[in-house]
């Protein structure tokens, strides 16, 4: 607000700079030759030589100044302009002494139409134009040189202090202005900028929304696999054990009653995924017990017997380090009972100083372990794809070593993250 207010008093003083520039010699002028006519003075020209030259002096400044307002910025032509109208000056100040209120007009031109070096100059000759004019004219002033010189030295120190002060505050005027540009410039890349993040921002805003958007995607692609596809395969195998032992009511009843536990725990899980809502094992014990819970249900229901055990100290972890490490055993189980063909699966949950392990080994049939990891496993499914993106996911690591009719041992590493950490 205060650069604009600065700016429009500077275009304001500019406009009346203008407009005394312009009007002022007329005033002068007709000042002048009014009091010429009214009260001649001594040694004057005469009322017709005298209005002859005013009249030719009036047109001199209309030409260069009214009528060409342009022309003031052709440095050249404005020097003829001034020298003309010191000329005319100084043959009015000649005919009659009253015409230094038009001579005076030189100390005004000589800042607007002369190039710096000769403003002295231009100040200097009006000086003494004024001088001879305050003499009392130019046979009187002649008459009395010395007194002329006094009133020629006086008027150059009035012009020159006051000249002085005009330099510095066109200096500074000029100053102002180039910082002006500076700012307006210093704005204009602001803006630039401005608009620039703008776009940057709504870039990043779509950038992170499909971000999420995939994000969640995955999330909801493990939670399906995590709950929903083990729990259709567990429903699955009971039905078809239940077909197998259709002559036999309590082993059909056990196997039916087993696929129904299955399909409300899996609807259950569901859920609470859709919700992004822990595990409910994980929200009513600490994950040691869920584990010893996890793996009591699996050996029940696929008659294997899985031994949970624990080492360290436990302590409560962040949720999602506990999540993913329940879910890792959940798909290790999984694997166990589709294709392991085991007789015993032993579970450790290790808790270190900086990380937390869980190691699950099967003494099963095992299976050529590859290089390069790829979405698809030998066995047809993508389980330990999705085991290895959510251990990735919390900045852990999963091993798997197996060999054909060697079993199979899977570790995965995650931080030991403490309950409430971001």
């Amino acid at each position: 607000m205060a650069s604009s207010g600065e700016h429009d008093r500077l275009t304001r003083w500019r406009k009346n700079e203008a407009a005394l520039y312009r009007v002022v010699p007329y005033g002068g002028l007709a000042l002048g030759t009014l009091l010429a006519l009214v009260a001649p003075a001594p040694h004057h020209l005469g009322a017709l030589p005298t209005l002859a030259i005013a009249v030719a002096a009036g047109c001199w400044v209309a030409w260069f100044v009214t009528v060409h307002p342009g022309w003031q910025s052709r440095r050249g032509l404005m020097a003829v302009y001034y020298a003309g109208l010191l000329t005319f000056g100084a043959a009015l100040v000649a005919a009659s002494p009253w015409y230094g209120f038009f001579a005076w007009i030189g100390y005004i031109h000589a800042f607007q139409v002369l190039p710096r070096r000769w403003r002295i100059a231009g100040v200097t000759a009006t000086a003494a134009i004024i001088a001879t004019s305050q003499g009392g004219g130019l046979v009187i002033a002649m008459s009395h040189w010395p007194l002329w010189l006094l009133l020629v030295l006086f008027n150059l120190i009035v012009a020159g202090s006051v000249s002085w002060f005009a330099i510095i505050a066109e200096q500074e005027d000029a100053k102002r202005r180039r910082l002006m540009a500076e700012l307006g410039e210093a704005n204009r890349q602001l803006t630039e900028t401005v608009r620039e993040n703008a776009g940057l921002h709504a870039q990043l805003l779509i950038q992170a929304r499909e971000a999420g958007v995939l994000d969640e995607r995955q999330r909801m692609a493990r939670e399906i696999h995590d709950t929903l596809a083990q729990g259709l395969a567990g429903i699955i195998t009971q039905l078809e054990a239940a077909e197998q032992t259709r002559d036999r009511s309590a082993d059909w009843r056990r196997h039916v009653d087993n696929g129904l536990a299955l399909a409300r725990e899996s609807l259950t899980e569901a859920r609470r995924s859709v919700r992004a809502v822990r595990p409910e094992s994980l929200e009513t014990a600490r994950l040691p017990d869920a584990l010893v819970e996890l793996g009591g249900r699996w050996s029940d229901l696929h008659g294997i017997r899985a031994e949970v055990a624990t080492t360290g100290t436990p302590r409560p972890l962040h949720p999602e380090i506990e999540v993913t490490l329940l879910r890792a055993a959940q798909e290790a189980l999984a694997n166990v009972a589709r294709h392991a063909a085991a007789s015993r699966v032993g579970l450790t949950l290790s808790y270190m100083a900086d990380v937390v392990t869980l190691d699950v080994r099967d003494d099963g049939a095992g299976f050529e372990v590859t290089d390069q990891p790829t979405s698809r496993e030998p066995t047809g499914g993508y389980g330990l794809t999705v085991m290895r993106q959510r251990v990735t996911r919390v900045g852990g690591e999963l091993a798997v070593e197996s060999e054909p009719g060697g079993g199979t041992a899977i570790s995965a590493s995650v931080p030991a993250l403490p309950g409430g950490a971001g």
